[in-house]
């Protein structure tokens, strides 16, 4: 496996990754409705705009392909002054879920933030989402929670903090 900074190019892998591991992570907690209108070619669209504006990682297979990535920059809203950066996001293909592959995104999402000066973050994570027990275990406590809505149905997303990301090993 390798891990790396995304190029421009690794735009419809990494919507692919997105798009498919939002079906089998959120299938049965946000509405179907909404998970089935999703398209790789809209989210193509939208990668192609966050690679310009934040710094995205992918995790690879053996054979080059893209199995997972992280994007991370300063925290968005600048209501958490205690934590300057923020990890946007992390998704990995179903079948590379629970083999490390989170931890490596994650490590390098950190050594990233810690380069350009950030000792602390946040993630967002919906909260019936299988993975908090993941940023549990890697030091995450619940700073805050908030409530949305997707397709009219209420979901609440938990905010797990890091005031010093240097404990994530």
């Amino acid at each position: 496996m390798n891990i790396r900074k995304a190029t421009f190019s690794d735009a419809r892998g990494i919507a692919q990754v997105h798009v498919d591991s939002w079906i089998t992570t959120y299938r049965g907690i946000v509405p179907d409705e909404y998970l089935n209108q999703l398209t790789y070619d809209a989210r193509e669209k939208l990668w192609k705009n966050n690679l310009e504006n934040c710094d995205v990682f992918v995790a690879e297979d053996e054979k080059g392909k893209i199995i997972g990535f992280a994007d991370n920059g300063k925290e968005r809203t600048g209501e958490y002054k205690k934590l300057e950066g923020e990890v946007y996001s992390i998704y990995i293909l179903k079948d590379y879920q629970s083999h490390g592959v989170g931890r490596l995104l994650l490590k390098e999402a950190v050594n990233d933030l810690l380069n350009k000066g950030i000792n602390s973050m946040l993630i967002w994570v919906l909260k019936d989402n299988r993975s908090c027990g993941f940023y549990e275990k890697m030091g995450g406590k619940v700073v805050d929670s908030k409530s949305l809505e997707i397709y009219g149905k209420r979901l609440i997303e938990v905010a797990y903090g890091w005031e010093d990301i240097g404990i994530i090993k």
